[in-house]
């Protein structure tokens, strides 16, 4: 098949699939703008002298200061999970009717091959289309937003660009995962003449993913010792070494709590099917179990969203702690404030991260409630009522919402306290002088007024920021709920009795 006909077949269809295309390409189009953004922060130049010096060039002390740019640019790299999550739902926006075309072309001659390089070339144009189109968007407003003050100081770092190494990883790079990730997803999928069948797993989930959760605690909990174990040797420790641990044990821990949910929303079921009264219950039990890992891939953002959410709250309990040790001893922090400002970024990219994986879950409840229309529309055809429909809809989503969201909390502030330790100083003798600063200033007569004093050793555990994760944990299951009850809206459209005629 040659290049311009695979193209042109990728992008055909109805307006259904037009909307997922647009819908892919927006997504890829912020995951860029957010990577492009990162990297330019990461790429702003140290000032000759002292690996530590100041960017005086810039007005945001977040970004003159060498050992905060790292967090920003983090707090970026942040965006792109929730949109990377958005982008996987819109693709399945329309899944039947994009069936039925590619089981027309198997109808018409083609192999099972050339379909599958139809539906895979889809994604990756339309995320080819958005990155570019994200990459445009970065260039120019990054001219507009280039407006230095009157001492020729920047608010943005409009004055470097990412090397273009990496600016083509990111502009190449992202369609090059989601079309891998396309075909990964269909290597459990045949085309026929006759529609689209799919393999899928008729087993109980397995709580295997607990151990992965379990892994992803012991890498973060091993690398203090692993950076003192160099540290005691003076050994000068790789710069690779931290970054690579915090990444394996992120993605290990956002794996095992996304793959978790899909064992959770099977005992879930279970324990609704033993356990719930009346026909709505029963019914989402019955789905929940058919289908488990339908919660790992709705989810999939807003838990990742959380672990991140939870692992700041248990950074800022940190600072608060170490303020707390200042106050104390003298030691700590020297301005706790403003690192207690500086998270405020972080907690602003969750939020966002949030809102956006809210709009994934809505693209997957709608996507979700139109598959299975015919379905919907048999229940009403034979007595079943509307609302006993919605109600059970609203179950399948909040049961299994409920744990996850807990254990997404729990991990991600679980990692924190295992990576940081509790705050601690004192242990020493320090010298005194009750005097004013001119006498104590003075060495003839400081020696008069100067006493010695102990410091004993003061050790503050950080509280639990039960407040921050009450407040994440409401912020996700009022995200998984607002949905559902959006999803609500189109059943009554999607459960006419014409409905029974889709095919």
């Amino acid at each position: 098949m040659r290049p311009a006909t695979l193209l042109r077949l990728a992008l055909a269809g109805t307006r259904t699939d037009g909307a997922r295309v647009a819908l892919t390409a927006v997504s890829a189009a912020l995951a860029t703008l957010a990577g492009l953004a990162a990297l330019t922060v990461l790429a702003v130049a140290k000032p000759p002298g002292h690996a530590w010096v100041n960017s005086d060039q810039y007005t945001n002390a977040l970004l003159r200061e060498p050992g905060l740019r790292p967090g920003v640019a983090f707090a970026l790299l942040l965006l792109c999970i929730p949109v990377l999550g958005l982008a996987g739902q819109c693709a399945r926006l329309g899944a039947p009717g994009r069936d039925r075309r590619l089981a027309a072309l198997r109808l018409v001659g083609a192999t099972p091959g050339q379909v599958t390089r139809i539906a895979v070339a889809e994604t990756g144009v339309a995320s080819l289309l958005g990155t570019v189109t994200g990459l445009a968007v970065f260039l120019v407003g990054r001219r507009l937003l280039h407006r230095p003050d009157a001492t020729g100081r920047l608010p943005l770092p409009t004055d470097v660009l990412p090397a273009p190494a990496a600016t083509t990883a990111v502009v190449l790079g992202l369609p090059l995962v989601a079309a891998l990730a396309s075909a990964l997803l269909l290597r459990r999928v045949t085309t026929t003449p006759f529609g689209v069948v799919r393999r899928v797993r008729t087993r109980a989930p397995w709580p295997w993913p607990g151990v992965l959760i379990l892994a992803a605690l012991a890498i973060f909990a091993a690398i203090r010792p692993v950076l003192l174990w160099y540290e005691r040797r003076d050994v000068v420790e790789p710069d690779w070494v931290a970054p690579l641990m915090l990444m394996a044990g992120g993605l290990t821990a956002m794996i095992g709590v996304v793959s978790g949910t899909g064992w959770i929303s099977y005992q879930t079921g279970q324990v609704l099917h033993r356990y719930g009264r009346g026909a709505a219950a029963l019914l989402a039990a019955r789905r929940l179990t058919a289908d488990p890992w339908a919660g790992s891939r709705t989810f999939a953002a807003l838990l990742a969203a959380l672990i991140v959410g939870a692992g700041a709250a248990g950074i800022r309990a940190d600072f608060l702690a170490q303020a707390e040790l200042t106050r104390r001893t003298g030691a700590g922090l020297s301005d706790p404030d403003f690192y207690l400002n500086a998270m405020g970024l972080v907690d602003l990219a969750i939020v966002v991260a949030m809102a956006i994986a809210g709009g994934g879950l809505l693209v997957a409840v709608v996507e979700g409630i139109t598959s299975r229309r015919r379905a919907y529309a048999a229940q009403v055809a034979t007595g079943v009522p509307r609302a006993t429909i919605g109600r059970s809809l609203l179950w399948a989503s909040l049961a299994p919402a409920v744990p996850a969201v807990g254990l997404a909390l729990t991990v991600g502030y679980l990692l924190v306290r295992g990576l940081l330790p509790d705050p601690s100083g004192g242990g020493y003798r320090t010298t005194v002088c009750d005097a004013g600063p001119d006498l104590c200033g003075d060495p003839a007569t400081s020696a008069r007024y100067a006493r010695t004093e102990w410091v004993p050793e003061v050790v503050v555990r950080p509280d639990v920021p039960w407040e921050q994760l009450a407040w994440l944990a409401a912020g996700g299951l009022a995200a998984v709920l607002a949905t559902a009850a959006a999803g609500l809206l189109v059943l009554r459209a999607s459960t006419s009795v014409e409905e029974l005629r889709t095919t």
